[in-house]
């Protein structure tokens, strides 16, 4: 029997803490939400590595480091609403849900999105909607939103997106550059983005998030 509770103690202890990632209501949400929940069936022994799980599709969990820093950098407070862009099986939904007061998840892969439905079930994360739908178009009739999280990489944010969020309300995403990836926070400050950066990560982009390349005869 796998001992997941001391796999959730060792990965917050090599990997989180020593990212720097000291905010008790982050620590607290991964040493209690059981990632292995949250992986494809066959990736539970996988669950706690360090590292991005394929979930198929070009779409993955993004390994805790990357997730536990941009929670870090956007500073979640319990009286916000999230909008979690592309939560796959909904792990980060479930640990936002325990930092914030409500959490939209989206998810466009039909398949995804029953089974993530099913393990917030499991969890409790009973301030969790799940929203089914394209991750580009978010989720703007529960918005507009505190703080918006993308759980992949993105070469442009639609401004469909950018409208969801709150005047004040900062964004963060894997921004991709080339081969390598630099998350981002993005702060919405008189209807304008200010976009800082805050560390290195890679991830592979998000459906809709592409840049559009201009076609050439």
């Amino acid at each position: 029997m796998t001992d997941f509770a001391a796999r959730r103690i060792m990965m917050v202890d090599t990997q989180i803490r020593p990212s720097d990632v000291t905010k008790f209501p982050i620590i607290e949400a991964m040493l209690n939400v059981p990632r292995e929940e949250f992986v494809p069936a066959d990736k539970t022994e996988a669950a706690y590595v360090g590292e991005n799980i394929d979930l198929g599709g070009g779409r993955v969990v993004l390994e805790p480091r990357t997730l536990a820093k941009l929670l870090d950098a956007l500073d979640v407070q319990g009286d916000e609403l999230v909008l979690d862009l592309g939560c796959g099986l909904g792990y980060s939904a479930a640990v936002i849900a325990r930092m914030a007061e409500a959490v939209v998840a989206v998810e466009e892969d039909e398949t995804l999105a029953e089974d993530a439905q099913a393990a917030l079930a499991r969890v409790g994360a009973d301030n969790v909607v799940m929203h089914a739908g394209a991750l580009a178009e978010g989720a703007a009739e529960h918005g507009p939103y505190d703080v918006i999280i993308l759980e992949g990489a993105a070469e442009h944010v639609p401004e469909a997106i950018l409208d969801q969020l709150k005047e004040g309300g900062r964004i963060g995403c894997l921004k991709a550059e080339g081969a390598l990836g630099i998350a981002q926070v993005g702060y919405k400050i008189d209807g304008e983005m200010n976009w800082r950066y805050a560390f290195n990560a890679g991830a592979p982009v998000l459906n809709g998030f592409e840049r559009h390349r201009a076609f050439t005869l």
